[in-house]
């Protein structure tokens, strides 16, 4: 049934703002109170909408409803996988996680990792026939034609990672630090911002640009690698084969050279066992966080400087160290501010979706597509 332009702005409004009544829909549409209930009829019939009664304790009258996913409707799968395990969930219009697997993996043979990803999709497909629409898949690397994955950390390098999508199903892939800062800006911290840039520091440093919701991507997809920047030691040189990239100068790898240990196997969970030493008053572990909210707050004021964003937000580490050394983080960001911005800078807050943030994102990607350009008259859902 093919979709009209108003069928798919109305789509688009109860995916992005869950909860919104029909009569909300009107207003923000334009609509006469009968041409909604003919528009959310005809889309209840194609199954892609639904109404639910909102309660309204000591009101008279009819109930208001609220706009919903429909319960056979469309649903798209959303995955991240780290680098030592995964997680695929199915999320219907309007953002809510219906079905989840997990495992984790030794991060060395891909292909058992692709593999469990295919099996729990197609789990997913069964348990929903027929309503599968695409697959959004959050990875810790680069991406490069929409599928081959550049994976340092992992020493993965060119991974076709199409092989972990159900047949039929599309896949569309992107670096977890961009995807995060999607979730944000559509569903947490950033929402309603013009320009802002969320960084996600777990194995080094990634992150993205969104401007009114969307990824500023670059000429060729790549932009947002803002944790190999020369904003650390030239002396060290990353994985990515660069000296001085800002991620070594912030990450568990940066915390085990101040504490004098040797390069962590994982640097996530190195970082987290440092963060529980600082708890516990260890001075060293709280020197080496010191360090790291330093140089993190330093680049932080270089973006800025480059880009004026409205706000920066932190995800992984970078939150925690927002929250244990907050002074640090924000004296080195106000001291590489042009005199000029200190009066008002961006704020720099915790990501609201926390770590949740790539999932969301790799959803809203995949929504994005399903729900297509609400001003073309084409549908969004054949």
């Amino acid at each position: 049934m093919p979709i009209s332009a108003r069928g798919r702005q109305l789509l688009r409004l109860a995916h992005e703002q869950p909860g919104l009544t029909r009569a909300g829909a009107a207003a923000l549409l334009g609509l006469s109170s009968g041409a909604a209930t003919d528009l959310v009829t005809a889309l209840a019939q194609a199954h892609l909408l639904a109404e639910e009664p909102v309660a309204q304790a000591g009101r008279r009258g009819r109930p208001t409803r609220r706009l919903a996913a429909h319960p056979q409707g469309p649903v798209v799968l959303a995955g991240v996988l780290a680098h030592e395990s995964w997680r695929l969930v199915a999320v219907e219009l309007g953002g809510a996680v219906l079905d989840t697997s997990a495992g984790t993996h030794p991060g060395t043979d891909a292909a058992p990792v692709l593999r469990a990803l295919r099996t729990a999709g197609r789990r997913l497909e069964r348990r929903f026939p027929g309503r599968v629409r695409g697959l959004g898949l959050a990875v810790p690397g680069l991406v490069q034609a929409g599928h081959l994955l550049d994976a340092p950390m992992l020493d993965w390098h060119a991974l076709d990672l199409r092989p972990a999508a159900p047949a039929g199903v599309e896949l569309t892939a992107g670096n977890d630090a961009t995807l995060a800062a999607v979730g944000e800006a559509r569903r947490g911290a950033a929402v309603g911002t013009a320009l802002a840039i969320h960084l996600h520091v777990d194995a080094g440093l990634g992150g993205a640009v969104t401007v009114a919701g969307r990824v500023l991507a670059g000429a060729r997809g790549l932009a947002g690698e803002f944790g190999h920047m020369p904003f650390g030691d030239p002396a060290v040189r990353c994985a990515c084969g660069a000296r001085g990239c800002w991620g070594t100068a912030v990450d568990g790898s940066a915390m085990a050279r101040t504490l004098g240990d040797g390069p962590p196997r994982d640097p996530v969970a190195y970082a987290h066992r440092v963060l529980d030493r600082a708890g516990g008053g260890d001075p060293a572990a709280h020197r080496a966080l010191r360090d790291a909210g330093t140089a993190l707050g330093r680049g932080i004021a270089g973006l800025v400087t480059g880009l004026d964003p409205d706000l920066v937000t932190l995800g992984g580490l970078g939150t925690d160290l927002l929250h244990h050394v907050p002074g640090e983080v924000r004296a080195a960001f106000t001291a590489g501010l042009m005199s000029f911005r200190r009066d008002a800078p961006p704020e720099i807050a915790a990501a609201a979706l926390g770590v949740d943030g790539p999932l969301v994102g790799a959803a809203e990607e995949v929504w994005s597509r399903v729900l297509g350009d609400p001003t073309d008259g084409g549908s969004p859902l054949g």
